[in-house]
């Protein structure tokens, strides 16, 4: 009696575990799901883009610093306003 229990609920788990696995294929697969996947990777490489232009923008200006002897971002004391890399929004 155990041993049909058991595969009872092992085939009832299987079960469950392949339609889900099915919807969410069929879904990736339907014009809805596409363009999330389209939406999700323009987002991605929103994020790539921005992180590189960060980085680019600390190291020129490490490079600057290091070439015209400018002060490091990590010199300033803490009471005084830091330098930002970041363009003015007006």
């Amino acid at each position: 009696m155990t041993g049909r229990v058991l595969w009872f609920v092992a085939g009832t788990a299987a079960g469950v575990y392949a339609s889900v696995k099915a919807r969410r294929a069929a879904y990736r697969m339907s014009m809805p799901g596409l363009v999330d996947q389209a939406s999700a990777l323009g987002t991605g490489v929103r994020a790539f883009n921005a992180e590189m232009r960060e980085g680019m923008h600390a190291k020129e200006y490490q490079l600057r610093a290091e070439v015209l002897g400018a002060p490091q971002l990590d010199s300033a004391p803490l009471d005084q306003p830091r330098l930002s890399l970041e363009k003015d929004p007006t």
